[in-house]
């Protein structure tokens, strides 16, 4: 018997079935499902400091599991004094199984950690049913060591769900697990 993440196994199980029943899909295959979970951090003060980039690279592979990659600017700007292939950031891909235990840890053990919290906004789908999602210091993990933080700094975590409009990737969120504000 092969290990198979808690949250994959309540998708098969429950998830699946309450969204049929909430939307009348009349395929199984119709029903959304979470593809992927890109976490991406900008640096932009690795301009100046080239190991701030290695230090966000370090941190994203601590929080997801999986080796983060370094971003590259695309164009020069003069003004950032930005040169076209300077590293300026870091993001990770996570799928399958990786993403159920990321995804897990985050709505368990994350999110509660942060300060003040009455749930995340529904403001950030962006039409095409995928949920972009922003945290503001990476210590609400809890795989980070405060005390070897260089710079606090936030990331962005993006959801890519199959889901064809916004509601229907709301809707398979929360049965996941997301606290979306009552609002």
């Amino acid at each position: 018997m092969s290990y198979i993440p808690r949250l994959k196994q309540e998708y098969t199980d429950r998830i699946k079935a309450a969204l049929i029943e909430e939307y009348g899909y009349s395929n199984i295959m119709q029903v959304p499902k979470l593809e992927k979970i890109v976490i991406s951090k900008g640096v932009g003060a690795a301009i100046a400091d080239k190991k701030l980039v290695d230090y966000a690279v370090e941190e994203l592979t601590t929080i997801s599991g999986q080796k983060a990659v370094a971003t590259l600017s695309k164009k020069d700007i003069a003004t950032f004094k930005l040169r076209k292939g300077m590293p300026i950031g870091a993001r990770v891909t996570l799928r399958g199984t990786k993403m159920y235990e990321f995804l897990d840890r985050l709505i368990t053990a994350s999110l509660p950690r942060v300060r003040d919290f009455n749930g995340i906004k529904a403001t950030g789908f962006d039409g095409r049913g995928n949920y972009n999602l922003g945290i503001t210091e990476q210590i609400i993990f809890p795989e980070i060591n405060i005390d070897q933080v260089k710079k606090i700094g936030g990331m962005d975590i993006t959801f890519v769900t199959s889901a064809p409009t916004d509601k229907e990737a709301k809707s398979l969120l929360t049965e996941l697990g997301l606290p979306f504000k009552k609002n």
